[in-house]
């Protein structure tokens, strides 16, 4: 395997990080989790415009303009010769010392990892999830805004060791008002007679790249009426279809939450019929990896 390093390719057991780098002691960079289907980046510019801002918003320097990114995420897929994989992008802050000043790290640290992922066993795409609400409640959008896809998911973890110690694989967030966020590694959706709902970002809500995509399919295939608005558990729980989308998760199917059954407690038809749409939407779109 190899890795991009600082504009390098080297092999795996060479892509070394400073203990001093600010990514490793401060969570201080941001990331993307990025998808390639059938020789092809699903929504790689997508991914970019959100990597960028994100570096705006911690007035981070990347290394390199979009079109040089892009580059290197294709680079590095020809290189470990993948057509369908997982393509983690991570900027950080960069080596610098022990204390909290960023201007202590001239130069900013890049790598790309491309390699395979599966987040959940292929049954529960048909069989479906079931959630918990956890305890931990989502990050203030005020205190750090969830548009930014940050190195620290300290939040997310602690909501996932809640999940994994009480049997579940994913789990409902909610935020400080009590309104549903996200889950620990996915965006949520609800329908409800025929109009989808998902929570905006300022209710603490990750703007997810499969989300966005999930939205216009939503619109534009099934013709249905979606809105990115607030809502409870009691709107989860008496939902007539619920569901996830995330960039290893693509679109899966949620049955049950907190013990209760979701509409008939199976995979829904709306549910079904995106990930029908989203699958084809992925195996014929993104950027070419391999020029033909």
């Amino acid at each position: 395997m190899k890795i991009y390093l600082n504009g390098k390719l080297v092999p795996k057991d060479e892509a070394k990080v400073s203990v001093f780098d600010h990514g490793l002691l401060y969570g201080d960079g941001v990331f993307e989790g990025i998808r390639a289907y059938n020789g092809r980046v699903f929504r790689l510019r997508e991914h970019l415009d959100r990597l960028i801002n994100s570096a705006k918003a911690i007035k981070l320097e990347l290394p390199l303009d979009k079109k040089g990114l892009e580059q290197a995420v294709i680079d590095t897929l020809s290189a470990n010769s993948l057509k369908d994989a997982y393509i983690r992008l991570v900027v950080t802050r960069g080596y610098g010392d022990l204390g909290l000043d960023p201007r202590k790290c001239p130069e900013p640290t890049i790598f790309i990892i491309a390699d395979k992922i599966t987040l959940y066993p292929d049954e529960f795409y048909t069989r479906g999830l079931e959630l918990i609400t956890v305890a931990t409640k989502r990050t203030n959008p005020e205190s750090l805004n969830p548009c930014i896809k940050s190195l620290n998911y300290l939040n997310n973890i602690l909501a996932k060791i809640e999940a994994v110690r009480a049997g579940f694989h994913e789990a409902i967030m909610l935020n400080s008002q009590g309104y549903v966020a996200e889950c620990t590694g996915d965006n949520i959706f609800v329908l409800k007679d025929n109009k989808l709902v998902t929570p905006p970002s300022w209710a603490g809500a990750l703007e997810g790249i499969t989300r966005g995509a999930v939205i216009e399919l939503a619109k534009d295939k099934l013709k249905l009426q979606v809105s990115e608005d607030i809502f409870t558990l009691y709107n989860v729980y008496t939902a007539d279809e619920c569901f996830l989308t995330g960039t290893a998760a693509e679109v899966i199917p949620v049955v049950k939450v907190d013990g209760r059954a979701i509409g008939d407690g199976k995979a829904g038809k709306v549910t079904t019929r995106l990930i029908k749409e989203f699958r084809e939407l992925t195996s014929l779109t993104g950027v070419p990896i391999y020029e033909k």
